[in-house]
């Protein structure tokens, strides 16, 4: 102790690995996946969250003994001298390392023997676990470990855990003590390669029963060795794939013999009966395929491997005293394996764990929750773990237009009984993934952006769910589509996640039958009208248009639709298309297509809703929707009626059937301000709304929503075919400094026609803005 500073040792666990871990000024400022004692205040990722612990660091002097230890119900205790203080904190991850920090006063500590105090609660010495530490991880799961039966010059040591080549350089042969489970992944790490031989290890399984009384006479010299009829093996040696020593795949990943001393060599067989390997943490995809169950990983520490030692873990069986009630209700003593049958995973029944934000309230047996105050603290998590390949959804309920942002949603890699939740989903600190508008968040990081839709855009009645592949892929699924790999790499112990966060106020799970019927997935735009128009892209087109039901944006626009009046004979409801962002993503549009004869660039009107025009049937016998061109008209909502009536567009100077002229809209060019050689008499189109919609050609309409009776603004535009060489290309003529849109120059953005019958219309496009 050096008595010139103040505060004192600090001590604690870290799921972070030492090799990870970017070492700051002190444990407590590390913000992540850490519980520190500092004096006598416990502390999460840097933040105190108990004060007064019975035990007081900074009161201890030299001599003293300061033990560490995490129960297997996940609490955290201390012990000063060999006497326990009691819980400390709850709700500890397992696998996780102990840190000591050498703060203030104390100047040095040496690892003791410890004082071999039993705990009433499981039995175990600090003797013990001081032992076990120095060799493998202190975890809740079990290390895996080698069996005893091996090669005859393979010597297994530090309980199982470590195996080395004690003579010459085969008969090194060595197997996982237990068979793997379905996605168990039995990883060893290099410790020592001898650089005189050729040739490495080879890693693979074998259906070979395998016991640490299995007679040794019986093993080969090296594992391409091992053959026979009612029993398969299958080892990667070098990039080979070989199944009972005949190679069957070549190339499969890099080299085995590129390996060095610290690398990481894994063999997992997943729930679809294929065999992976995995290097340093990188699965290099399916080895072999129809990998029975049952199998033992098989390791061959022949040529420069000499010795490895395990890292991996192995489900634990769980003790009835010990059980998460969030895992099974009854008292069954099977394994965790056969309560969560992952290969063989049938329709489960997930309902909302009773460990919840504290403004969360839940009813209907658990199975719908309401956020009843503030904007935040609704994390809600499942009762149950998610099986691979179930797809757990919600049914957004309510949402409360005060607020910004909305509903989040992941999957968790921990038991959520004792765990405190904080504020909101993205910000959980441990093993996480949570979808929060369009980032994707990792542990409280995040990790990605611009995937999926806008969550934050979801309106009541939309539906959102997530599901973990066999590829331990997590999924995003909203109404019904998948919207592809949100993250990789999901633990095989995974709870659903959601967070009623800001407009979302209330949420019921929902199961696949009572969901809304998939989507149809689309790649291009459905601007499917009738008698065969369709995207010239388009390789099949689709029997009708994607549509997600009950789009609170298409039901705002067609409220303003039936607000001005419109006779229904004009429209064509059965090809309506919503471009909102929620059904544009859901449906993968792309922001850009081609039409017509020679094929011509056209923007999707994003953030606009189109009702179908009943279409003239000339417009099969030309062949519009092959030959002609799409392009946009923007208009004034006082016009769209007489347009319709009109049944085309009408030129400035016109006269309506009620006798009035037609005036160029205010901000164009008029006959007193043009430019020479122009003429204001046309009819002005563009392949882009970002130009046709601007204020300029359809300006802004103020009204009252007759359902929410809030005050919006609306703007009108029409969508049109266009015959070639009918028009003239020019340039944009509002006076913009900037380009309008990335697509297209300003030089090409407005075109114009006098040609009567070289336009029809079909479509009304509506925007609604606040």
């Amino acid at each position: 102790m050096v008595d010139r500073w103040s505060g004192s040792f600090e001590a604690g666990v870290t799921l972070i690995k030492p090799e990870e871990l970017d070492f700051p000024n002190t444990m407590t400022d590390i913000e992540n996946d850490t519980w520190i004692l500092s004096g006598s205040a416990v502390m999460q990722d840097g933040s105190t969250i108990r004060n007064g612990y019975a035990c007081d660091l900074d009161c201890l002097g030299a001599g003293s003994r300061v033990g560490i230890m995490r129960s297997h119900e996940g609490n955290l205790h201390f012990f000063v001298d060999g006497q326990d203080y009691g819980v400390a904190c709850s709700g500890l991850p397992s696998g996780v390392y102990a840190v000591i920090d050498l703060y203030g006063q104390c100047a040095q500590v040496s690892i003791t023997s410890g004082s071999g105090i039993h705990t009433e609660s499981n039995q175990i010495t600090v003797t013990d676990i001081i032992d076990q530490s120095i060799s493998t991880p202190l975890s809740a799961e079990a290390t895996h470990r080698f069996s005893q039966c091996c090669g005859n010059n393979v010597a297994v040591r530090t309980s199982g855990t470590t195996a080395s080549r004690i003579r010459n350089f085969n008969h090194g042969l060595v197997f996982s003590c237990d068979p793997l489970r379905s996605d168990e992944l039995f990883e060893i790490k290099i410790e020592q390669l001898a650089k005189q031989w050729s040739g490495t290890l080879h890693i693979g399984l074998t259906t070979m029963a395998i016991s640490d009384n299995t007679p040794v006479s019986i093993l080969p010299a090296r594992a391409v060795d091992l053959k026979s009829k009612s029993k398969i093996t299958w080892v990667v040696c070098g990039s080979e794939v070989k199944r009972n020593g005949v190679t069957v795949k070549e190339n499969y990943a890099p080299s085995l013999e590129r390996l060095e001393v610290g690398h990481r060599v894994g063999v997992m067989r997943r729930s679809d009966s294929t065999m992976h390997i995995f290097i340093n943490g990188e699965d290099m995809g399916t080895a072999a395929n129809n990998i029975p169950k049952n199998s033992f990983a098989i390791i061959d520490l022949y040529g420069m491997a000499e010795m490895v030692s395990v890292t991996s873990s192995m489900f634990t069986m769980i003790s009835n005293n010990s059980r998460p009630p969030s895992i099974r209700s009854d008292s069954s003593s099977d394994s965790l394996e056969k309560e969560i049958d992952l290969d063989t995973a049938q329709s489960v029944s997930l309902l909302f764990h009773g460990n919840h934000g504290k403004n969360i309230v839940l009813s209907n047996k658990n199975s719908t929750a309401n956020r009843v105050a503030s904007y935040n603290q609704g994390v809600i998590v499942s009762h149950k773990l998610l099986p691979r390949n179930h797809l757990f959804q919600v049914r957004i309920d309510s949402l409360h237009p005060r607020w910004t942002s909305s509903i989040m949603i992941g999957v968790i890699a921990f038991p959520p009984e004792k765990y405190s939740l904080p504020l909101c989903a993205s910000a959980i600190k441990k093993p996480s993934w949570v979808i929060q508008t369009e980032s994707v968040f990792q542990n409280g990081v995040k990790v990605k952006d611009k995937y999926g839709p806008n969550l934050d855009t979801l309106q009541a009645g939309h539906i959102v769910g997530i599901l973990v592949d066999d590829d331990s892929s997590l999924h995003l699924h909203v109404n019904g589509i998948d919207h592809g790999v949100a993250a990789k790499d999901i633990p095989v112990l995974c709870y659903a996640v959601v967070d009623l966060y800001g407009q979302c106020e209330q949420v019921t799970i929902v199961t696949e039958h009572e969901a809304l019927p998939e989507i149809p997935a689309a790649d291009r735009e459905k601007a499917d009208i009738e008698d065969g128009m369709k995207e010239r892209i388009c390789k099949t087109p689709p029997s009708e248009p994607s549509k997600v039901k009950n789009c609170e944006y298409q039901n705002m626009c067609a409220r303003f639709k039936a607000l001005i009046g419109l006779p229904d004979g004009y429209f064509n409801s059965d090809f309506n298309m919503c471009y909102c962002e929620t059904c544009h993503k859901s449906r993968g549009d792309e922001p850009y297509y081609k039409r017509g004869e020679p094929l011509k660039d056209y923007a999707v009107p994003f953030g606009w809703c189109r009702f179908a025009l009943r279409i003239s049937p000339k417009a099969q016998v030309l062949n519009v929707f092959e030959k002609w061109h799409v392009a946009f008209h923007g208009t004034k909502v006082e016009a769209v009626r007489r347009i319709l009536d009109f049944g085309d567009l009408c030129r400035p100077g016109d006269f309506t059937m009620e006798g009035n002229q037609l005036a160029p809209q205010p901000g164009h060019f008029t006959e007193n301000r043009k430019p020479d050689n122009s003429d204001i008499k046309q009819i002005s189109l563009s392949p882009t709304l970002r130009y046709a919609g601007c204020d300029t050609y359809a300006p802004r309409f103020e009204y009252k929503d007759p359902k929410t009776k809030k005050m919006q603004h609306a703007r009108v535009t029409f969508q049109v075919c266009v015959k070639p060489s009918s028009y003239k290309v020019g340039a944009q003529t509002i006076g913009a400094n900037e380009q309008i849109d990335p697509r297209f120059s300003n030089n090409e953005l407005e075109w114009s026609t006098k040609e009567r019958g070289s336009t029809m219309l079909y479509g009304l496009l509506i925007k609604i803005e606040p």
